[in-house]
């Protein structure tokens, strides 16, 4: 699996927009991407402030989808609601544990 960490300061007053936009573009490009899961962390004590780990079947799935034309639009879209940009920090992912199902 691959996957990528994101650190992302949303514009006051939009972090509902915010959240929202992530569940619309998870429903609408997920899956066929080969996206497996993704997480949206609101960090404590840090208004606006989010953690976003996105997680792919394998680094060619991710690659794809990071060049894919629709990923951008997407992309720009959520741009609009954030602070600066986002601190993207991709990897492979070495250790999965579910511990009592999500």
């Amino acid at each position: 699996m691959f996957g990528t960490v994101a650190r992302l300061k949303v514009q006051p007053g939009k972090e509902q927009a915010f959240i929202e936009y992530g569940e619309r573009w998870s429903r609408e490009r997920g899956g066929a991407t080969g996206q497996v899961a993704s997480y949206l962390v609101k960090l404590d004590g840090k208004q606006g402030e989010f953690m976003l780990v996105a997680v792919f079947e394998d680094r060619e799935s991710y690659l794809r989808n990071a060049s894919d034309p629709r990923t951008d639009q997407l992309y720009q879209g959520m741009r609009d609601l954030l602070q600066s940009d986002p601190e993207w920090n991709d990897g492979e992912i070495v250790e999965l544990s579910v511990v009592s199902g999500i």
